[in-house]
């Protein structure tokens, strides 16, 4: 994808001369007479890159650079004047202008300059990217589980090829998509992330390939979309089963064209994107639904990695744990707490149906929560201490000649561990165990088990 440099100048010889060197550079370029046409087309086409006369008749190049900074605080101007002073040049850098070239005009100066304003931009915007989002931890485990994936990750990230992260909601797909693109040649250009489940329907297509001025109603002036955003870099489609089929057909030509029109828009544009997606769906299963399309499929499912879940690797989560606990005291400046033996082996124990995601949460409640510096058993929620104590109950049962009591033992423990669960909430804990509410009553009463809610 060319860049876009707009070239401002009352002379006509200078404009075109201007315009033939940088399109010879594979530059795409507009022209300006003047300050009010420049703003105009800056404001319609946003341009990458001005280069911009000081001596012109209406407003002057400073006037106009001081305008363009208002309205694109982030645009690189680089000034060019016939009669040049100390004072003017001193003036315009105030003002933001990226650098300042006297006449007559030296094109390889011009050219080396515009280069340094285009990549100064570029750092910028990834900058940008960066700071809205910060980089996120690495891959944390020993489990075979975790290890199998960081050496997918080490094999496919230094290549070009496309991948497809699947696994449940918050087992950290999108911590192995950011491992794979630090890993690549690409890493030196910006991730874009792109939620399809967060986007909704009618805006999706203006968000993936951004929009021209007057596409629709509050259009006020041209958009970048993210394939725009993510050329050179690395695109990943998180959630992409979250699609519309009608999309997901678009999504499709592109992918394999690496071209797109904006919305509103009739200009081909060309980009070089990798891309990685991301689902917590069984994308075989929405195939055979009628809800993805085979093809699309097939294009995204080059390597193919599987996050496991956190209950199939409980051996990690002392390791994971220990990095959230350092990660929240490095972040509130303060000593980071620890988590006693017996808590961390009832963590072990749970089911984790959020996986990391739930841990991460956990633990950051506990580290406010809990009175000392040590995280105990008793810090943790009750329907984890329950289930952190069925192995001793089980042996207890176990150990009962009647087999009534024993078959108690467990109802008790069961249906403590899922009213726990659900607060107290008879109503939702019925529905979940598959018994009417009227049944569950008399089952709470007759094993002396109080509930703390009713029909919340």
């Amino acid at each position: 994808m060319s860049s876009h440099v707009l070239v401002v100048d009352d002379e006509p010889s200078i404009r075109q001369a201007l315009k033939g060197i940088l399109a010879d550079e594979g530059y795409e370029v507009s022209l300006a007479p003047d300050g009010v046409r420049a703003l105009a087309l800056a404001d319609e086409e946003a341009p990458d890159a001005v280069l911009l006369d000081i001596w012109m008749p209406g407003p002057d190049g400073i006037e106009t650079l001081s305008r363009l900074k208002e309205r694109h605080p982030g645009l690189p101007v680089i000034m060019i004047s016939g009669h040049g002073t100390v004072e003017t040049a001193v003036k315009a850098t105030r003002l933001g202008a990226f650098d300042f070239i006297e006449k007559p005009l030296d094109m390889d100066k011009i050219l080396l300059s515009v280069r340094n304003a285009l990549e100064l931009s570029r750092l910028a915007e990834e900058n940008l990217l960066l700071r809205a989002k910060s980089e996120p931890p690495l891959l944390t485990g020993l489990s075979p589980a975790i290890e199998a994936v960081r050496q997918a990750v080490a094999k496919v990230g230094p290549t070009d090829s496309w991948v497809l992260i699947t696994g449940e909601n918050g087992t950290g797909k999108e911590l192995v998509a950011h491992a794979i693109h630090r890993l690549s040649p690409r890493a030196v250009y910006p991730l874009v992330d792109v939620n399809c489940a967060a986007i909704p329907e009618e805006l999706i297509e203006s968000e993936l390939f951004g929009y021209e001025k007057g596409a629709f109603t509050g259009a006020s002036g041209k958009k970048r979309g993210k394939f725009d955003l993510a050329h050179k870099g690395t695109l990943l489609l998180d959630e992409i089963a979250d699609m519309s089929l009608k999309t997901q057909a678009k999504i499709l030509r592109i992918l394999q064209e690496q071209r797109f029109e904006r919305v509103g828009g009739t200009k081909t544009i060309a980009v070089d994107v990798r891309v990685l997606a991301a689902t917590n769906k069984d994308l075989t299963a929405e195939i055979a639904a009628g809800r993805f399309r085979e093809d699309l499929f097939y294009r995204l499912n080059v390597i193919p990695i599987q996050v496991p879940p956190l209950r199939q690797r409980p051996e990690d989560i002392p390791a994971l744990a220990e990095y959230f606990l350092s990660e929240h005291a490095a972040k509130t400046h303060s000593e980071p707490k620890t988590l006693a033996p017996e808590a961390l082996e009832i963590l072990k124990a749970q089911p984790w149906p959020g996986n990391v995601r739930e841990l991460k949460n956990l633990v950051e409640r506990l580290v406010i929560l809990s009175a000392g510096q040590v995280i105990t058993s008793h810090d943790l929620p009750a329907h984890m201490r329950q289930t952190g104590q069925a192995g001793p109950v089980l042996e207890q049962a176990l150990g009962l000649a009647d087999y009534k009591e024993a078959k108690s033992a467990f109802e008790r423990l069961y249906l403590e561990r899922k009213l726990a669960e659900f607060g107290g909430n008879v109503s939702q804990t019925a529905e979940a165990v598959g018994l009417e509410r009227s049944h569950l009553h008399k089952k709470l009463k007759n094993l002396g088990i109080k509930a703390e809610r009713g029909e919340d």
